[in-house]
């Protein structure tokens, strides 16, 4: 079993059991990346004797012991937050999972950007009293409470705009490329015009009024860049 990642950003413990090192080690790089303590374990033995953590990502198909029976026995131990992620599709493995005490089930391939999303939704379940609260210079995000402050000041968003910076908020510095975004704060599935995340991405700007901030790579997609200059007035909502 290994370790990796820091007690900075979202700080809480994740437990990846997945015995294929390839997605092992990318799902481990993504989730440091957010802030995340990662433990790995590649067999059910290993998952069972891992220490304590607040979100395991289950996969279901180990080795020495079905993903199943080890949801089964994390379950009977306490409150941990269990996600299976899997490339078991058919609905009796997803029933036969829930079942048995899982609190999510997402099938192979997804993308990080929903794993994140999930596992934060999972924490807010488990660790209501330490959410995360993501901060870059001015910038406050609370994505328990939806709330975002420049500043100290509340800035009113929409829903769309508050999953847009959520999503960029994450990993500041990061480039998320457009089709990330839109299945964020859209789903995957969306077919409209990509034009429409160039609109409330100029919305979000000119509410948060700080320059800079919301950085467009071209080519490439957005990310939190550096900060050029003290915020402006914000504007009001939209709805």
């Amino acid at each position: 079993m290994d370790r990796i990642g820091t007690e900075a950003g979202a700080g809480a413990r994740i437990l990846v059991v997945e015995d294929d090192a390839g997605i092992a080690q990318s799902l481990v790089r993504g989730l440091a990346r957010a802030g995340y303590v990662v433990d790995t374990a590649s067999t059910g033995a290993d998952a069972l004797a891992a220490p304590p953590a607040d979100v395991v990502l289950l996969d279901l198909g180990l080795p020495d012991l079905d993903g199943v029976e080890v949801c089964r026995r994390l379950r009977r131990r306490g409150d941990v937050a269990i996600i299976v992620v899997t490339a078991r599709g058919e609905e009796r493995d997803r029933v036969a999972t829930l079942d048995e005490g899982a609190d999510d089930y997402l099938v192979k391939p997804f993308g990080l950007a929903e794993l994140l999303a999930r596992v934060r939704a999972v924490l807010r379940r488990v660790r209501p009293a330490g959410a995360v609260t993501y901060g870059y210079g001015p910038l406050a995000v609370d994505p328990r409470t939806r709330r975002v402050t420049v500043a100290g000041a509340e800035v009113m968003l929409t829903p769309k705009e508050f999953d847009i910076l959520e999503c960029l908020a994450a990993d500041p510095g990061r480039v998320v490329s457009r089709q990330e975004l839109l299945e964020r704060a859209w789903d995957a599935n969306w077919y409209g015009p990509t034009k429409v995340l160039d609109v409330h991405v100029a919305a979000l700007r000119r509410k948060l009024g700080v320059e800079g901030l919301v950085e467009t790579v071209y080519g490439r997609g957005f990310r939190l860049g550096r900060i050029a200059t003290a915020p402006t007035s914000s504007a009001p909502s939209e709805d």
